[in-house]
């Protein structure tokens, strides 16, 4: 049974062990000549032409130990070429310490995280199903989400004061994915489902993008000097920077650009609570607005298409302070998608951005839709119009519209 000729037998003879097979009785198929003159001498059958063989276990042990080699064929095969490991038992034990793994996570985002089966299988993967790198894994996560939410710390200093490694939280770093999944695993960018690993490894600027609005959810500045945000007539009190800035453009009814830096590192107080403050996609409407009504405009923000980082951290925190958020957008596929984010995620309510309002507005106009459709979560009705009308209406096309209200809402 020794030697090279008959090492794939003896793998496959081995395999049974490490498979935990019970069965007495089982057939090798495809078997060569000298494989089956091995076992034919073995068993003591006489020699046959066929290529399987129906044996079994039992009868191998028997004739092992009655040769006076070993005591049976397994000691045999462990004597040949090392022992036999019970690949059931292994993952049956790797199976229970993963339980004890998961179980002990104590940090109630990392917990409820782990609830989810896509975040179990993102951990196993970048631990690359090791138990053990998956507790460290999920302390040091830990460790970084008891800091958060934060208030504009940048990223290489998070990371440097939790891990003690400057770059432990950049792009494709295990911790980095797991603390993305489990502070912002119910905000998805658009209708695309929410994977906050996927976001970590993305080398694209799409994906560095995201990464970066998930990081500014959490108070985490990884480019504080992003893209501004631009708002109009926006009330604000205190003495930060950001709100010196938005209450004297405020006073002369001009708009003004608010940075992520200024936003998260001093947030203003936003004296806005039970007021409406309007949401609209660009920053052409705040222009028309701003010269046609200037500080009589109530107060307006600009997502500037899907929210980036700096207009997630102006919403989020006006929200907070109590403001009433009505939002409208393009009539396009990829305008129901940012209405839906907007809406989902701030708990705004549609301006203008309805079936009724979408078939006026499209009515004379020949701007083709086109793109993948989108469901409108605050209106069935509305994706059902946009598709049997095929045509896409932009902001700038209801822009009278949109100013009538904020005028009467003076």
């Amino acid at each position: 049974m020794g030697g090279a000729g008959l090492a794939a037998l003896r793998r496959r003879l081995r395999a049974r062990y490490e498979r935990g097979e019970t069965r007495d009785e089982f057939t090798l198929g495809s078997l060569g000549a000298d494989e089956r003159r091995a076992l034919e001498g073995l068993l003591g059958r006489p020699v046959r032409s066929a290529r399987s063989m129906r044996v079994k276990q039992s009868e191998l042990d028997a004739s092992v130990a009655r040769a006076g080699l070993a005591p049976d064929l397994r000691s045999a095969l462990e004597a040949l070429d090392g022992p036999i490991v019970d690949r059931k038992r292994e993952r049956a034990e790797r199976e229970r310490r993963w339980l004890e793994v998961l179980g002990a996570a104590a940090e109630p985002r990392l917990a409820a995280c782990l609830g989810d089966a896509a975040s179990v299988t993102l951990l196993r993967r970048l631990a690359a199903g090791d138990p053990e790198r998956g507790r460290v894994l999920l302390e040091r996560a830990a460790s970084v989400l008891e800091r958060l939410p934060a208030y504009g710390i940048p990223l290489a200093r998070l990371a440097a004061e939790t891990l003690g490694d400057a770059h432990a939280l950049d792009a494709g770093e295990p911790v980095a994915a797991l603390v993305l999944r489990a502070g912002s695993l119910e905000s998805a960018l658009g209708d695309a489902p929410a994977d906050a690993a996927d976001d970590a490894d993305a080398p694209s600027r799409a994906g560095a993008a995201r990464r970066r609005d998930r990081w500014a959810e959490l108070g985490v500045s990884v480019n504080d000097l992003a893209a501004p945000v631009l708002c109009l007539n926006l009330p604000a009190a205190g003495e930060t920077p950001a709100a010196a800035l938005a209450a004297k453009a405020a006073e002369l009814g001009v708009p003004v650009h608010l940075s992520l830096r200024s936003l998260l590192r001093h947030p203003p107080e936003w004296p806005v609570s039970g007021r409406r403050v309007y949401v609209c996609e660009n920053s052409a409407v705040i222009a028309v607005v701003a010269d046609r009504l200037g500080a009589r405009s109530p107060p307006l923000i600009c997502t500037d298409g899907m929210p980036g980082a700096a207009q997630q951290a102006l919403l989020r925190q006006v929200a907070a302070h109590g403001a009433r958020l009505r939002y409208h957008g393009d009539f396009d596929w990829p305008g129901l998608a940012i209405g839906n984010f907007v809406m989902r995620s701030f708990a705004a309510v549609p301006w203008r951005f309805g079936a009724a309002d979408y078939r006026a507005a499209a009515s004379g106009l020949e701007r083709e839709l086109s793109g993948r459709r989108v469901e409108a979560s605050w209106d069935p009705a509305l994706a059902e119009a946009l598709a049997e009308r095929g045509t896409a209406v932009h902001e700038e096309a209801v822009v009278e519209s949109l100013l009538a209200d904020l005028a009467a809402a003076e």
